[in-house]
């Protein structure tokens, strides 16, 4: 998605026809970023803190360079102070302490107190930003209102730019790392419908998310995409990249299922032979009891999985 799109948070269901997709509005708001903070909290602590590491030096780094009228090592007749080396403080954030180089000057001092004297604002628009990014790539316009949420003042419009493109190749490698964690028996695909705003009318575009269970027994969030495919193509294009990443050893996925969803797994994953048994993927309380996709490669009897009236009783590998 471009930095033209804004999300409106609202998630809408999707019921699914012989017809096609009908969005239907669940009675609840969320906030997206919220919810994938929390995510890469409890399944990627150490990721999240990196991400935010990464985002807070590269804040930092830009103010002083702004103080000191020139980039790190650069030559500028401009320049009118230098680094001077680095002071370490302590930052607490949810997923964890961090270890805060902070720049220091040649001449003067330079403290950022938009992070130290407000951290607990600070952390959660961070995070949350983070997150963001996380789902929608890093752009000028959102580290523009991180600059401005957070008070900093310092940092011309070419810097926050430069900026953006650093932090967008950080986030990146993580979106497209290798899943070399697995094998990833399990996984749990689903896919919220978000309303954006884009060139000032309102789109629907669908998150795809899928959580896999690693080697070790850890969930992990394999994957998330923005897709405003509705034909199957977006599903396609997601397990393509997930099992072009490493995904492997997959026996089990939970999901609806979406005809699209289901052609993707068939079409990607090893013995794509899929069995579906009904469970309530959403809300109990919504009534929408959807087909599950539950079985790739073997009938769900193979895996001791139970149907139950309200959904999935229980499984087992």
């Amino acid at each position: 998605m471009n930095e033209g799109h804004r999300v409106i948070l609202r998630e809408t269901r999707e019921s699914h026809s012989s017809k096609g997709i009908n969005a239907m509005t669940t009675a609840h708001d969320i906030d997206l970023p919220t919810v994938l903070a929390e995510r890469l909290t409890n399944t990627h602590p150490d990721v999240l803190r990196e991400l935010l590491a990464t985002f807070i030096h590269t804040l930092m780094g830009a103010e002083a360079d702004a103080l000191c009228g020139a980039g790190y090592g650069e030559r500028s007749t401009e320049r009118t102070n230098q680094r001077n080396g680095y002071r370490h403080r302590q930052f607490d954030t949810r997923a964890g302490t961090l270890d805060l180089a902070i720049p220091k000057l040649r001449q003067g001092s330079y403290f950022p107190d938009w992070l130290l004297e407000r951290r607990k604002r600070a952390e959660r628009a961070l995070t949350t930003v983070v997150a963001t990014c996380y789902l929608l790539g890093v752009s000028t316009r959102r580290m523009d209102k991180l600059v401005e949420t957070l008070g900093i003042t310092s940092l011309s419009k070419s810097q926050v730019s430069v900026m953006a493109k650093e932090l967008d190749v950080a986030v990146e490698a993580f979106r497209t790392r290798p899943l070399d964690a697995g094998p990833y028996t399990f996984v749990a695909a689903d896919a919220l419908v978000l309303k954006v705003r884009e060139g000032g009318r309102v789109v629907n575009v669908h998150a795809l998310i899928a959580v896999g269970v690693n080697a070790e027994g850890y969930r992990e969030i394999l994957g998330i995409d923005v897709s405003t495919a509705e034909d199957g193509a977006g599903w396609l294009a997601f397990w393509r990249s997930l099992t072009a990443r490493g995904l492997s050893g997959v026996r089990l996925v939970t999901s609806d299922a979406h005809a699209g969803l289901v052609a993707a797994i068939g079409a990607t994953l090893p013995g794509g032979g899929l069995a579906a048994l009904p469970h309530a993927l959403h809300d109990q309380s919504d009534g929408d009891h959807s087909e599950g996709v539950v079985a790739v490669g073997a009938h769900p009897a193979a895996f001791g999985v139970r149907s139950t009236r309200r959904g999935i009783g229980c499984c087992s590998i």
